[in-house]
């Protein structure tokens, strides 16, 4: 079977960007990484992750393109996760974060489920809307909303003050 995905930049300016593209169902993650990079025009060379995603967009379980968790600490990579194990009619979104230091952050919904078409090289780049910017949107996070996060206590501590914090100076 041949998943069609839309991937939408999330982006606040004035015009959408996304693609529209065809990929096995029995493809990695890691394919889909790759066409994801090559249709906006990103040479792949940075990290990136893929995470689940409910109906509200939050973000779930990280499958990686690297290993760099902690022993003990097992995640999916991206080269050996098939999109069906994580992708189906059950669990149609994704958010995909391209570049960790650039951020750029992508939504990927699974939008319909066909036939493969004989004839066609999949993956497949079926149509392309918006061009992608010179640099990554900006991302707004809670903290930076709420000035006050910091002076959530009212008990005038000072914290350059070391005077009153009862330790021995000459502990060594």
């Amino acid at each position: 079977m041949i998943y069609r995905f839309r991937i939408i930049l999330d982006n606040d300016s004035e015009e959408d960007v996304f693609r529209d593209i065809e990929i096995r169902e029995t493809d990695t993650m890691e394919d889909l990484h790759n066409v994801i990079t090559q249709s906006f025009g990103f040479d792949g060379m940075e990290m990136a992750s893929f995470y689940v995603s409910d109906e509200q967009w939050n973000q779930g379980e990280e499958i990686a393109m690297m290993d760099i968790s902690e022993a003990g600490n097992e995640i999916k990579m991206m080269g050996t996760t098939i999109i069906k194990d994580i992708v189906h009619e059950a669990s149609t979104r994704l958010i995909y974060v391209y570049d960790f230091m650039s951020m750029w952050t992508f939504y990927v919904e699974l939008g319909e489920i066909i036939e493969e078409a004989e004839g066609t090289d999949y993956p497949n780049l079926m149509f392309v809307h918006g061009q992608i910017p010179d640099e990554a949107p900006e991302k707004i996070f809670e903290a930076e909303e709420d000035e006050d996060l910091f002076n959530e206590f009212e008990d005038d501590l000072d914290v350059d003050d070391y005077s009153d914090l009862d330790f021995d100076e000459n502990w060594n």
